[in-house]
């Protein structure tokens, strides 16, 4: 079982900026370093109100998939060799206050953009972290 868990949420005012980091506390020196790999790791939030949404997701190959109202905002990252994953968020807007949630599954390369935006991707979750955007 892999254990997410996210930190770098706050509150931060309109316009401004907040990376988010995604990491497994059980990290296996190599052996889940290539396990690591083979995830695509994935961004969702949830508004008060809101059911979950995706975000954000990047394979292990770096290729990335972007919900349209936060592609060119948001970037998503990953580093491998300390098995995290980022989510650098840029001009926050009030709508994307959230509790923001790390998710990890296996999605083949072909189906990538299929199914990445689909929550039943993912077997394995962090408990989340909350943005709050200010006006």
């Amino acid at each position: 079982q892999v254990q997410l868990v996210e930190s770098g949420g706050g509150v931060v005012p309109v316009g401004g900026s907040l990376r988010l980091s995604c990491s497994s506390p059980r990290r296996v020196y190599r052996t889940y370093t290539v396990a690591f790999l083979t995830y695509t790791m994935a961004w969702f939030r949830q508004a008060p109100g809101k059911e979950r949404e995706f975000v954000a997701a990047i394979q292990g190959n770096e290729k990335t998939y972007y919900k349209d109202s936060v592609q060119g905002r948001f970037s998503t990252s990953r580093d491998n060799d300390k098995e995290t994953v980022y989510l650098q968020m840029n001009s926050l807007k009030l709508e994307d206050a959230a509790v923001y949630y790390c998710a990890a599954g296996t999605i083949g390369r072909d189906n990538f953009y299929y199914y990445a935006p689909q929550e039943r991707m993912y077997d394995h979750w962090g408990q989340g972290t909350q943005v709050t955007v200010s006006s």
